[in-house]
């Protein structure tokens, strides 16, 4: 399933990747080969196939959401969702006491173009 995965997130940095991203997080969510842990209506958070920290966690939106720039400040639902899932995330991790970052990406650090969230911790 990690293999998969991988293989996916290296097809979303193409131009054709792109677009299925975007539709496969819209329409087909529950066939993705990631190790999910939150599924709302506008949102899917998921431990990162190829993590870079001890605990790294992505939460992207399942909307066609290009990066930070184009999110729309009345997009309540998904900002809702963003919120609470993040914290219950931070709850179920005990990452207040541990320490965490959640991160954005933007223009070239941002090697996908959907926007999406990292949630990680250290230790």
């Amino acid at each position: 399933m990690r293999i998969l995965a991988r293989l996916l997130f290296r097809l979303a940095r193409s131009r054709l990747g792109r677009g299925l991203v975007s539709w496969g997080l819209t329409y087909m969510s529950f066939a993705l080969p990631v190790d999910k842990l939150r599924q709302t209506p506008t949102l899917l958070a998921f431990h990162h196939p190829k993590p870079a920290y001890p605990l790294h966690i992505l939460i992207v939106p399942r909307a066609a959401i290009a990066n930070l720039s184009t999110l729309a400040p009345d997009n309540t639902a998904f900002l809702t969702d963003l919120l609470t899932t993040t914290q219950s995330l931070i709850a179920e991790f005990d990452l207040e006491r541990r320490g965490y970052r959640l991160i954005c990406n933007g223009g070239p650090n941002q090697d996908i173009p959907h926007l999406h969230f990292h949630l990680i911790a250290e230790k």
